[in-house]
């Protein structure tokens, strides 16, 4: 087809304008770069339960914390996690790089891998949380569309985890300081690790605890109610026999098939919320969003309020079992959710962890 000739165009002037055909820009390829591949699950003994857990965290997008005592592996799994997850969307490429540009924190061009944040536990709030005298983004926002890492998590100040609520919530997290005020986006995947105590050892069969019971209350209090609630997955994590140290068997499937099942997860929510703006994995369900899209039957009703009673859940933990479950079924397949994958997420509520 012949390309169509340039017009023209009589200005008020008189002059003859000739006005050129526009042509489009090319679009912008962006290469999607793998995980470095640092931390692997098969690298990481045991822990099969722990590493269900984390899988089921990253098909749906689930806050999730283990404890047990130190050594057990904690920071490598939560090191493996984004090993697992999928990579950024081309919107969350173009999001994620805007962040960590505007907080001059930009190593390359494009940030195309879920980012992974890990402040240590004496990191101040403001470097948290954000501010300064211009407002800028803390280490939350840093890990927005990624992974939070807070590892001894009851070490942190308690005003840096009570700051917590909000994101965990809405995903959202408001500084207000005397020149003004900013809402920076906060939407992660917090992964918490912690000790049942101040030393670590409570109830280990390794080493006795040296903590008085005034120092593990204290402990304790630092992770309040509201924040557990907020916290979907609860992983003990124990001591390894060391014959399985010392095993040269496997030790479980390598990152690169867990994430397979993960990114098939994922392509059902995809589906699921496609005409649902702000929605993206089933962790970001709310109440109006579960009725529709994790509908149980009557059965499932039962065995949700039976349990939820003898568990004392709070309506937001009894929400979040449902949004779980609608997780592991998505993992197993299934386009309802079913019995036995209610009862999967009702054994990662909290139990008793520092007692």
């Amino acid at each position: 087809m012949a390309q169509r000739p340039n017009s023209r165009s009589v200005g008020p002037d008189g002059e003859v304008y000739e006005l050129k055909k526009i042509t489009p820009v090319e679009e912008t390829q962006i290469t999607i770069t793998d995980h470095d591949g640092t931390f692997d699950f098969a690298e990481i003994r045991g822990q099969q339960t722990a590493k269900r857990g984390l899988e089921i965290a990253a098909a749906g997008g689930h806050n999730v914390a283990m404890y047990g005592p130190p050594g057990t592996g904690k920071t490598m799994l939560a090191r493996a996690f984004t090993a697992i997850m999928p990579p950024l969307g081309i919107d969350e490429v173009i999001e994620v790089t805007g962040i960590h540009s505007a907080a001059n924190a930009l190593a390359g061009e494009l940030i195309t891998h879920p980012p992974f944040r890990s402040p240590h536990h004496t990191s101040s709030y403001v470097s948290l949380v954000g501010g300064g005298a211009w407002p800028k983004p803390g280490e939350i926002t840093m890990a927005h569309r990624g992974v939070l890492f807070l590892d001894e998590f009851p070490e942190f100040d308690k005003k840096v985890i009570e700051a917590l609520r909000q994101p965990l919530e809405d995903r959202v997290i408001s500084v207000a300081r005397a020149r003004g005020s900013m809402v920076f986006p906060a939407s992660f995947i917090l992964v918490a690790a912690l000790n049942p105590c101040p030393c670590g050892f409570k109830g280990s069969r390794v080493k006795e605890c040296t903590c008085t019971q005034s120092q593990i209350q204290k402990y304790s209090r630092k992770v309040s109610g509201p924040i557990i609630d907020r916290i979907d997955i609860w992983l003990d994590v124990p001591q390894i026999n060391h014959d399985e140290l010392s095993s040269n068997k496997p030790s479980g499937e390598p990152s690169q098939k867990i994430r397979e099942r993960v990114l098939v997860a994922r392509e059902h929510q995809a589906k699921r919320f496609y005409d649902i703006k702000n929605i993206n994995n089933n962790g970001e369900m709310g109440v109006k969003e579960l009725k529709k899209y994790a509908p149980l039957s009557d059965s499932s009703f039962k065995l949700l309020n039976d349990s939820a009673k003898r568990l004392n859940l709070s309506a937001r933990a009894y929400h979040r079992v449902i949004k779980l479950a609608r997780t592991i079924a998505d993992l197993a397949g299934a386009p309802d959710i079913q019995d036995q994958h209610l009862l999967e997420a009702l054994q990662y509520r909290p139990k008793n962890i520092f007692e």
